[in-house]
């Protein structure tokens, strides 16, 4: 008997399977989830271009750029090429109402807005803030553009809110790519940091949350901690190995003489130094979720600390370590203002919630084309990924959908080119 032929086998492709109404289903809710949203291009072969190019984002072709897209639905190319690199439509009241949508399907006082960057590798010098810097996709430093993201995380699952093209100070200095690529001239340069705080600025607010959460290109800039704790806001953010701490809860330095000068100060170390010191009793087990290969499990322990922010020490703020529980172990550190009185559990889970984002977004790039895009100019970018986005919220939606109606653990992750079949 083959693998396949067992009961078990048998019991998952039962499972996995989609039956026809499901799929007419998907049709009906794609046309009732973009109601929402058509009225928000100007004209009607705007609204019915924008069905074009999400229909054609959630199908199965294998290259989910304007003129494939077209071909399928018996379009020509040039329309639907205009309509996503240069059409005059809004693409942030876009992104607006799908804030709104967010907050209603998956609106949580607990949830976690993540802050993340994401490579697009291009070829070539003319895409607009195209340059050789660290793609996070590829691990290297590549010929790329950078994207910051911020993104919704919460008990229902994860959501996008919103995208920014970063700009390269050798860009924004540039009339000629700038003119060439259709920068506004209201655009400056701006840090990825920056960036970040614009949009928690603008978003934040209206986004029911407890935390904020962003790797360590966010959580290495102490000015950017500093401004999430003047605003009120309780962060996790990743730190490199090498950023130096105070251990506030170690034993001071003795004096030279009992009762003579100054009280000494806890020494700084980097923290990869500091849990070399530690013992192993410290780490405590947290079990994440189950995985298809068994628990997923890791080890973890926190802090009080200080860090030194160039020639000054920072606020007190916890660091968090977390080693994953594997044969090769990874490790990362992180840096929160949470109060001491917050469990390590709590902060385990939310560290949980930025590697749920980099899946999120990883599948975006498969199943929605993301990073599928022949534009070159400003507008054409944020264009391009606002219909890519749109198309993950619904994909999202839908994927919510089928996974409550068949509850269990083992039950498919996704209903493939589903407006393939459907249609």
């Amino acid at each position: 008997m083959s693998l396949l032929d067992s009961p078990q086998a048998q019991a998952l492709l039962d499972d996995a399977v989609v039956e026809p109404d499901t799929l007419r289903s998907c049709r009906r809710n794609l046309t009732t989830f973009l109601d929402r949203y058509l009225p928000l291009f100007y004209r009607k072969e705007q609204a019915a271009n924008a069905v074009v190019v999400v229909e054609g984002l959630l199908s199965d072709l294998a290259r989910k750029t304007c003129e494939p897209i077209a071909r399928r639905q018996g379009r020509h190319r040039k329309p639907i090429q205009f309509f996503v690199g240069a059409g005059k439509w809004d693409d942030e009241a876009v992104m607006a109402e799908m804030r709104r949508h967010v907050v209603q399907a998956f609106g949580d006082p607990h949830g976690v807005l993540i802050l993340d960057n994401s490579g697009f590798p291009k070829k070539g010098a003319a895409s607009c803030g195209v340059k050789r810097q660290w793609c996070g996709r590829l691990g290297k430093i590549e010929n790329c553009q950078v994207g910051v993201f911020l993104s919704y995380a919460t008990r229902h699952g994860c959501a996008p809110l919103d995208r920014r093209l970063f700009l390269p100070e050798e860009w924004a200095a540039d009339p000629a790519r700038r003119l060439q690529t259709h920068v506004p001239p209201a655009v400056a340069f701006r840090t990825k940091g920056r960036l970040a705080a614009e949009m928690l600025a603008r978003h934040a607010a209206e986004i029911p949350h407890a935390w904020i959460v962003a790797d360590d290109e966010f959580g290495r800039a102490a000015e950017f901690r500093a401004q999430l704790r003047s605003r009120g806001e309780r962060y996790l953010l990743d730190v490199p190995c090498d950023t130096l701490v105070r251990d506030l809860e170690s034993p001071r330095p003795p004096r030279r003489r009992r009762g003579a000068g100054r009280k000494k100060e806890r020494p700084f170390r980097r923290v990869d130094a500091w849990l070399q010191r530690q013992p192993p009793t410290r780490w405590e087990r947290f079990l994440i979720r189950e995985g298809e290969k068994g628990p997923l499990e890791v080890l973890a322990m926190t802090v009080r600390v200080r860090a030194r922010q160039e020639q000054r020490v920072g606020a007190e703020e916890r660091l968090l370590v977390i080693r994953t529980v594997e044969e090769t172990p990874r490790i990362s550190f992180a840096l929160s203002n949470a109060e001491p009185e917050a469990p390590l559990a709590e902060l385990v889970r939310v560290a949980g919630q930025r590697h749920r984002i980099e899946e999120f977004f990883e599948a975006a790039k498969g199943e929605a084309g993301l990073n599928q895009y022949e534009v070159r100019s400003w507008t054409g970018w944020h264009h391009h990924l606002t219909l890519s986005l749109l198309a993950l919220w619904f994909l999202t939606l839908e994927k919510r959908r089928l996974g409550e109606k068949n509850p269990r653990p083992d039950r498919p992750a996704d209903t493939p080119a589903f407006l393939a079949i459907a249609s």
